[in-house]
C-alpha cells in the first residue's frame, strides 16, 4: 500500500533517513567564510607582490638601460672626438687610433664595445661577439637602423643570460659604421628571481598563518549560526520552550532575537489552534449531546404513545415532555442560528439613551424578580451610547438570566445592575450573590456550549450559549468585558461600551459656555430621589451586607430592594 506524502516523510525520518534536498553535499558557511577569506587575503598579498617586485625591477631596469645610454653616448663622444684629431691619417687608421685610445674609458664598467663597418668590415669587438654568441643579435639590431633612426637597442636572454645591446649609426667620409656597446643585465634578473622566490615562501607561510586565524575566527563568529541551527531543530522536534540566549548587538543578536519572537509567535498560534480544536471538539461534543437528550425524551414519550395503552393523564403527560422538549429543541436552533449569523448580519448603529434600556429592563424583570422572590434593582446612569438596542437588550437580559439561574432560593438572593459614566466610556456592571464561578472555568466561560454546572443548567433550560452571544455582541460594540467571581460568595461583571456623548461632552466643556454644558451632559447628578428608587423591585428590604465581597465598591453600591 503507497503511503501519503507527509506518511512517506514522517517514517523517513523516524528510520534517521535524510530526505534528498538534505543529502545532497553542501559546504558549511564557516567553510565558505574560511574560503572565501583566505582566498581574498592570497590575491591581495599576491597583487600587493606582484606590483611591489615589478615596480622594484622595472626601476632598477629603467637605472640600467640609462646608465648602456650614457655609456653608448659617451662612446659615441669619445669617438668622434678622437676621429676628428687623427682623420687626416686615413680612415681606417683613424678609428683603429682613436677605438684604442678610448676602449678603457669605455669598458671600465663591464661593458664591452664593438663597431663594424656597414660592409661588413670589423673595427673593434668581433672576437668577442663571437665568443658570446651575439654576433646573429648585433646583425639583427644593425639591419633595422637608417639614416633617420640613428640609435637603437635591445636586451635579450643569450646563452642563460640577459644583455643589453644599443648601437649607433655615424657617417664619416664616404662611410657608414656602426658603434655599439654590449651590457650585461644578468644580475639584475637574478636578484628578481631570487626575490620572488623568497617573496613566494613568505606568501605561502603567510597564507598558512592567516588560514589558521581566518579558520579560527570563521568557527567562532559562525558559533552564534550554528547554535541557533541547533535551537531550531530542537524546537522542530518538540522543544517548544527553549530559546536563545544570544544577547549581542550585532546582526546575529538582533536575528536571535527575531528568531525568539517568531518562536513565541508560533507557539502562541499552536497553542491557539489547539484550543480552537478542543473548543470545536468540545461544541461538536457539547451540540450532539444537547441534541440527544430532547431527542431521546421526544423518541421514548412518542414510543409509549404510539405502542402503549395510556390513561389521559399519562397522554398529558407524555404531550407535555414532547412539546416542552420540542420547545428545547427550537430554542437552541434560534440561538445557534443567531450566534451564526450576527457576523454575517449588518449592525444597526444609533444612538440609544441608557435610561430607555434601564425602563424596558426594568418592566419586564420585575414581576419576574418578584415572584422568584429576588432582591433586584436597575440603576443606569443617564447616558447616551451607540449600538444596536436589540443586541445590546439581549446582552443584558442574558447577563441578568444568568445571574438569576446563580442564586439559590432565599430571602438573601439579590441582583444589582449599575450603570456609570467612566472617562468616555460607559460601565454596566452587574452583581449577584449566587454560587460563584471556579476561578479556571472563567477563561471558558465565553464558549459555546460551555457550562460550568451542566446538570442545573439544562434545569433551568439552558443550552450554554448565552455567554458566547453575550461576547460577539459586546465585540460588535467595541466593548469589554470583566468577569470576578468567588465560590459560594457571588460574581461581578462589567462590560464596558463607549459612550456617544463623550466626544461632543469634551468639545462643549472646551466652549466658553462648557460649564453649563456640562452640567446638561450630567442629568444623572440631579437625579431626584424618587426617580432612583425606580429601579428598585417594590416591596424589598437592605441586601445583607455581611454576604460575599463584603466592603467592596460593588455592594456597598447596591441599593435596597
Amino acid at each position: 500500500m503507497r503511503l501519503p506524502q507527509s506518511t512517506r516523510w514522517d517514517t523517513a525520518l523516524k528510520e534517521n533517513h535524510t530526505p534528498d534536498a538534505e543529502r545532497i553535499p553542501t559546504m558549511r558557511f564557516a567553510h565558505k567564510l574560511f574560503l572565501s577569506m583566505t582566498i581574498l587575503l592570497t590575491l591581495m598579498f599576491a597583487s600587493f607582490g606582484i606590483w611591489m617586485l615589478s615596480s622594484d625591477f622595472s626601476s632598477l631596469l629603467d637605472k640600467e638601460i640609462e646608465q648602456g645610454n650614457q655609456g653608448s653616448q659617451m662612446f659615441q663622444f669619445l669617438f668622434e672626438m678622437g676621429y676628428q684629431s687623427t682623420e687626416e691619417y686615413g680612415e681606417d687608421y683613424a678609428v683603429s687610433k682613436t677605438l684604442n685610445g678610448i676602449a678603457r674609458n669605455v669598458e671600465r664598467d663591464g661593458s664591452h664595445m664593438f663597431v663594424v663597418k656597414s660592409d661588413g668590415t670589423w673595427f673593434y669587438g668581433q672576437e668577442y661577439l663571437e665568443a658570446m654568441g651575439f654576433l646573429e643579435e648585433v646583425g639583427k639590431l644593425t639591419d633595422s637602423l637608417s639614416t633617420a633612426n640613428n640609435y637603437g637597442y635591445c636586451i635579450r636572454r643569450i646563452n642563460g643570460g640577459y644583455y643589453m645591446f644599443a648601437v649607433a649609426v655615424k657617417d664619416i667620409s664616404a662611410s657608414r659604421i656602426y658603434l655599439g656597446m654590449c651590457r650585461e643585465l644578468t644580475a639584475i634578473y637574478s636578484d628578481r628571481d631570487e626575490l620572488v622566490s623568497r617573496y613566494r615562501i613568505a606568501l605561502i607561510c603567510l597564507l598558512a598563518a592567516g588560514g589558521i586565524c581566518i579558520f579560527i575566527l570563521a568557527h567562532y563568529i559562525t558559533k552564534p549560526i550554528r547554535s541557533l541551527d541547533k535551537l531550531a531543530g530542537k524546537i522542530a522536534e518538540g522543544a517548544y520552550e527553549l530559546r536563545s540566549r544570544n544577547g549581542s548587538l550585532d546582526e546575529i543578536g538582533q536575528l536571535a532575537r527575531n528568531f525568539n519572537r517568531m518562536a513565541d509567535r508560533l507557539v502562541e498560534q499552536m497553542q491557539k489552534k489547539e484550543m480552537e480544536a478542543k473548543q470545536q471538539e468540545d461544541f461538536t461534543a457539547a451540540f450532539a449531546h444537547e441534541l440527544k437528550t430532547p431527542l431521546t425524551s421526544i423518541i421514548g414519550y412518542a414510543d409509549m404513545l404510539n405502542s402503549m395503552k395510556l390513561t389521559d393523564e399519562e397522554c398529558h403527560e407524555a404531550y407535555f415532555y414532547i412539546y416542552s422538549q420540542g420547545k428545547r429543541l427550537e430554542s437552541l436552533s434560534h440561538k445557534l442560528l443567531e450566534l451564526v449569523s450576527m457576523d454575517k448580519t449588518p449592525l444597526t448603529v444609533k444612538p440609544i439613551p441608557t435610561k430607555k434600556l434601564e425602563e424596558n429592563i426594568r418592566s419586564t424583570l420585575r414581576p419576574v424578580w418578584r415572584q422568584r422572590g429576588i432582591k433586584g434593582k436597575v440603576d443606569l446612569e443617564k447616558a447616551v451610547i451607540r449600538g444596536d438596542d436589540e443586541l445590546l437588550l439581549s446582552l443584558l437580559y442574558n447577563l441578568l438570566d444568568n445571574a438569576m439561574k446563580a442564586l439559590d432560593k432565599g430571602e438573601k438572593s439579590f441582583i444589582l445592575m449599575k450603570g456609570s459614566c467612566k472617562d468616555g466610556f460607559y460601565e454596566i456592571k452587574i452583581v449577584d450573590n449566587g454560587r460563584g464561578i471556579p476561578a479556571e472555568e472563567i477563561s471558558r466561560i465565553t464558549e459555546a456550549f460551555y457550562m460550568v454546572d451542566k446538570s442545573r443548567s439544562r434545569k433551568e433550560g439552558g443550552a450554554g450559549i448565552g455567554m458566547a452571544l453575550c461576547q460577539k455582541i459586546i465585540l460588535l460594540h467595541n466593548g469589554k468585558l470583566n468577569i470576578e467571581s468567588r465560590l459560594g460568595e457571588g460574581t461581578v461583571i462589567k462590560v464596558i461600551f463607549p459612550r456617544e456623548d463623550a466626544g461632543r461632552k469634551r468639545r462643549v466643556t472646551a466652549s466658553a459656555g462648557g460649564r453649563k454644558a456640562a452640567r446638561r451632559e450630567k442629568p444623572c447628578e440631579n437625579e431626584s430621589e424618587a426617580e432612583r428608587e425606580k429601579g428598585s423591585v417594590p416591596g424589598g428590604d437592605a441586601a445583607d451586607e455581611n454576604s460575599a465581597f463584603n466592603g467592596t465598591e460593588e455592594f456597598r453600591e447596591r441599593g435596597a430592594v
